[in-house]
């Protein structure tokens, strides 16, 4: 995931590994050779439209929206469809009450006709004060489950533990494909183990043994925080 840092000066860009102290407690148990948080990539303000989310501090979201709502106006103004002044309006009138358009209750297809606007506050934005940014992973990890985001995590083999970012709604096998595409496409069943029960039970066997483990299709919603292994064909 891409995150725009927007009038934030003292934030270094580049990649950026998001702790969290639920694969601390994974790792502790699984004992792997490597342990990888959940990457993201911090860019600075001039890749903003190009990025996935923005953080930015409370008193600039004015700006965001300021800067969408000068768009919106200007387009309205060149209309010509009907369709699409009625829409830039709706856009207006969301943007007037200061709200973002990420939240905002759009259908599909009108979801689908702004995606080429380019607007700020159509992606998810997290927010926060100066002293948040004393602890910048909890300010990430807090923002992105406000926007809809969760973990799940994997432990390969005891070679590995590792988190993986997905959006509140996935199903086990849309998961799968975030891993790598040929475990999506030969995907046989997913076996979850939640959290607290892979802590509870001391690690995977342990929780199989004591009947923690299910056996989950491709239509299954992940939860956050599941311990998920996929079997697929090779």
């Amino acid at each position: 995931m891409k995150i725009s840092i927007f009038s934030i000066p003292d934030i270094t860009t580049g990649k950026h590994s998001v702790r969290d102290s639920r694969l601390d407690q994974i790792d502790n148990i699984v004992k792997p050779d490597k342990k990888t948080y959940v990457q993201v990539e911090l860019v600075g303000e001039d890749a903003v439209l190009d990025a996935d989310a923005i953080l930015a501090l409370k008193d600039s979201l004015p700006d965001l929206i300021l800067k969408d709502l000068e768009f919106v106006e200007t387009r309205l103004a060149k209309a010509m469809q009907e369709e699409e002044k009625a829409l830039l309006n709706k856009l207006k009138s969301i943007l007037e009450k200061e709200e973002f358009i990420f939240k905002a209750a759009l259908s599909t297809e009108e979801k689908q006709a702004i995606s080429g606007y380019g607007l700020y506050t159509n992606k998810p934005i997290i927010a926060a004060e100066r002293k948040d940014l004393e602890d910048l992973d909890g300010l990430l990890t807090r923002g992105l489950r406000e926007n809809g985001f969760i973990s799940f995590f994997t432990t390969t083999g005891g070679k590995e533990s590792r988190a993986w970012l997905i959006k509140k709604g996935t199903t086990s096998w849309e998961a799968a494909g975030v891993i790598h595409s040929d475990i999506q496409r030969g995907f046989i069943r997913a076996e979850i183990i939640s959290f607290d029960d892979f802590i509870q039970s001391g690690g995977e066997a342990p929780a199989k043994q004591a009947g923690k483990m299910r056996l989950e299709q491709k239509d299954y919603v992940i939860q956050d925080g599941d311990i998920v292994n996929f079997r697929f064909n090779k």
